[in-house]
């Protein structure tokens, strides 16, 4: 079963969605009309979609951690530093990591207080 869409509550959704193109190179994409708010569709890959909604008083959940909730993605090993640059570049924080694996990875928060795992696209599963 593969992934439709992931949603995030943003308060700000044109600093969000500048913010994930600028650093993931994800393409905003039409949206409906019916939503009633402020929102934005993004494309993360073909089929896959980032859906941003504004909530005014939106908080992040104390929770976005590495043993928590996080969302994960594959990237290629070599692009990591010019990666890293641009999240920090347009306000991400990187966050350490808490436990070791056999793989390169890197977690990040996204101005929103979203917590990602970046690991490479060519590493072999645990086991």
């Amino acid at each position: 079963m593969p992934l439709a869409h992931l949603t995030f509550a943003t308060r700000d959704i044109p600093k969000s969605l500048a913010f994930y193109a600028a650093t993931l190179g994800w393409r905003p994409i039409a949206r409906p009309g019916n939503i009633g708010r402020a929102a934005a569709w993004l494309e993360i890959a073909p089929g896959q979609e980032l859906h941003l909604v504004e909530v005014v008083d939106f908080l992040p959940s104390p929770f976005e951690a590495e043993f928590g909730r996080h969302v994960a993605f594959s990237f290629p090993l070599a692009e990591f530093d010019e990666l890293k640059r641009r999240l920090l570049a347009h306000g991400a924080e990187l966050i350490q990591a808490e436990r070791q694996t056999p793989f390169a990875r890197f977690f990040f928060r996204d101005p929103d207080g979203y917590v990602f795992e970046i690991v490479a696209a060519e590493r072999r599963p645990e086991t």
